[in-house]
């Protein structure tokens, strides 16, 4: 007779779906200086809504050892993806958000594209350790980070994507005269 063994989320399929979606996301922005301006821009209008719906999947994880979490990507890697991103976008690289006091706040493609990077290669290094509790914080704290960090930093910064793919079919009426974004 099997006794009733709780399944280990951490392994679980959301999980799995969420490595192979952030490990994608982190080889493609590994290599940015070697894309264009639209394949960039394209490739995120296409993998940021399922970067943000795995992330809305993920499953709480009982955490062992909360002593075996880590973060990877040095100062030193971000500023390669942020640096290649910002030399692409270059004209297009700032947009405004509100924020909690519905303040406009301006804000930069390249800075939220190598944030979401930085919080995905932690993900990915971590839970490629293979071991329970470097999976288990892994989860975690890829879970705790999308509900502060990258989650909304992937809305805003489609938002603003979307905005430039389609700025030329947008009514210009309902665009702000000075910045040319949709006005709320």
């Amino acid at each position: 007779m099997q006794e009733n063994i709780p399944e280990d989320q951490s392994i679980s399929r959301p999980v799995i779906e969420m490595i192979t979606v952030a490990n994608e996301y982190c080889l493609f922005f590994e290599k940015a200086e070697q894309y264009k301006r639209q394949d960039i821009l394209d490739y995120f209008q296409k993998v940021a809504p399922l970067l943000y719906l795995k992330g809305a999947m993920l499953p709480a994880v009982e955490v062992s050892d909360a002593d075996a979490v880590e973060r990877y990507v040095t100062e030193e890697q971000w500023e390669h993806i942020f640096k290649a991103l910002r030399k692409q976008f270059n004209d297009i690289d700032v947009y405004y958000v509100h924020d909690y006091n519905n303040d406009s706040v301006e804000s930069s493609l390249a800075d939220s594209m190598a944030d979401i990077y930085q919080d995905m290669k932690d993900f990915v290094m971590l839970y490629q350790k293979n071991t329970a509790p470097a999976r288990q914080n892994a989860v975690e704290q890829l879970r705790d980070l999308y509900r502060w960090h990258w989650g909304p930093i992937v809305l805003s910064a489609l938002g603003a994507v979307h905005q430039i793919l389609y700025k030329d079919t947008i009514d210009p009426d309902i665009l702000d005269d000075e910045h040319g974004w949709l006005i709320d």
